[in-house]
């Protein structure tokens, strides 16, 4: 059984490669959005023209980025969305809801001082994780059965 997993959330830090290298072995697919910040913030404006105003130079790269964001959360089987230490993470929060509107198979990945601020987002979530090791083990167990 192949599993298909969209990797979404915080870009910072290297939390998608620890699970990568963690899954190596296993049956399973990853995607995930653009992680160049600075290529996912000028997308927009990079192909489809300059904005003089901040607020439409987003809403283009929004959009773009939006398209492989519904792509592989539509296409994945387990959505895994990740919320850092740092910055407000609307976009991950959305990205979580998403997944959850469309009935997949959520894993929240966080540390404890988040856990009140995404409470209902941890409600929609069949695990809460909070480091990258536990969603490689999640994987491995729902593929094959194994406890760690």
């Amino acid at each position: 059984m192949t599993l298909k997993v969209y990797l979404s959330g915080e870009i910072h830090t290297d939390w998608r490669e620890q699970i990568i290298d963690g899954a190596k072995g296993l049956d399973v697919e990853f995607s995930a959005p653009v992680t160049d910040h600075d290529a996912s913030d000028d997308c927009g404006v990079a192909i489809l023209g300059a904005e003089a105003d901040k607020f439409w130079h987003d809403h283009k790269g929004a959009k773009l980025n939006a398209i492989r964001t519904r792509k592989g959360i539509e296409d994945a089987d387990v959505v895994v969305v990740r919320f850092g230490d740092k910055y407000k993470q609307w976009n991950a929060a959305f990205d979580a809801g998403y997944a959850a509107a469309l009935g997949k198979s959520l894993i929240v990945l966080h540390g404890p001082d988040h856990q009140h601020a995404l409470k209902e987002v941890d409600a929609a979530a069949l695990a809460v994780a909070e480091d990258p090791a536990q969603v490689v083990q999640i994987l491995r167990y729902v593929l094959t059965g194994e406890l760690p």
